[in-house]
């Protein structure tokens, strides 16, 4: 994994964007969870797991911000990984893709956004990637790599 991720940090002075679904979810639901489900759910036990083997993954990506959503879930995915850098992650409301777009483009440095089955495709769409993603209620080991460039560049790993 860190070989492979050493690909998309080394392009130089070039700002590389992590982007992840958050890890499962407690209720094991997604986005069809009906009333059974809580709309703010805490990570599962394999969600605490996935979150810490995100930090491992990410630990030496040389990532300087770390942007979440106002749900629990992505909060508890980013918190090992901040943790481990000393950075406190930044909240930006789930449906303000806008705020997100601009504070990732105005940014220096690399950067993991935590996100949801339904903003991960967008937000990598709006950082010029015109390559289209799909996330299934069942996919959480997707870890997409922006790299800012003309033209924007796209990798697609998988991490457990």
């Amino acid at each position: 994994m860190a070989v492979i991720l050493l690909a998309g940090v080394s392009a130089a002075a070039q700002q590389t964007v992590f982007v992840v679904r958050h890890a499962e979810r407690a209720d094991g639901g997604g986005a069809g969870v009906g009333s059974m489900g809580s709309t703010d759910p805490e990570l599962s036990d394999a969600g605490k797991v996935r979150a810490q083997a995100l930090a491992s993954a990410l630990k030496d990506a040389g990532i300087k911000s770390i942007y979440v959503t106002e749900f629990k879930r992505t909060q508890q995915t980013a918190a090992p990984l901040a943790a481990a850098l000393g950075i406190q992650a930044t909240v930006v409301p789930a449906n303000d893709l806008a705020v997100l777009i601009e504070k990732l483009k105005a940014g220096s440095g690399n950067a993991l956004v935590v996100g949801h089955s339904n903003t991960v495709p967008d937000v990598i769409k709006q950082l010029g990637v015109s390559e289209p993603v799909n996330l299934a209620d069942t996919d959480y080991d997707h870890l997409f790599v922006v790299t800012q460039g003309p033209p924007p560049s796209l990798l697609r790993l998988h991490f457990r």
